[in-house]
């Protein structure tokens, strides 16, 4: 019983940075927060910015792995699906740019000429977390 917690702990330890670091690979890669800040002539709040985007990240993934309810109008989910299609649109538009990572990525764990091991496994990974979750969380 103790093996399988520490084994689900140690899991989801590794899921947790993989996906941290591809995030924060993401955009360091695209230099999204200093291009913003660049644009919008706030350099000086590019620390605001920062911590925007880590709060953010931490306070919906909670509210992603718990039932929360907000108990709002339905007219909140406007501005929420805008603000949802506007970062969806941008991950997309970048997604080219964001390949740059996996070589990168395969040559700093030493895997330089097995990068197809290296994709197949997030793949893989990804396929059966997806099914995992599908099959014992979702309920018709």
């Amino acid at each position: 019983m103790i093996v399988n917690a520490i084994i689900l702990i140690i899991i989801g330890l590794s899921g947790g940075l993989v996906v941290g670091s591809g995030y924060v690979a993401f955009f360091a890669v695209l230099g999204i927060i200093p291009r913003l800040t660049q644009l919008s002539k706030t350099y000086k709040y590019i620390h605001v910015y920062e911590m925007a985007i880590i709060l953010g990240s931490v306070i919906f993934g909670w509210m992603s792995l718990r039932d929360t309810l907000l108990f709002q109008s339905k007219y909140w989910l406007i501005p929420i699906g805008l603000f949802s299609g506007i970062f969806i649109g941008m991950l997309a538009a970048a997604l080219t740019e964001v390949l740059n990572v996996f070589p990168i990525l395969a040559k700093r764990i030493g895997f330089g000429d097995k990068i197809v091991i290296l994709l197949m496994a997030i793949v893989f990974g990804k396929i059966l977390g997806s099914l995992y979750h599908w099959i014992y969380f979702v309920h018709l």
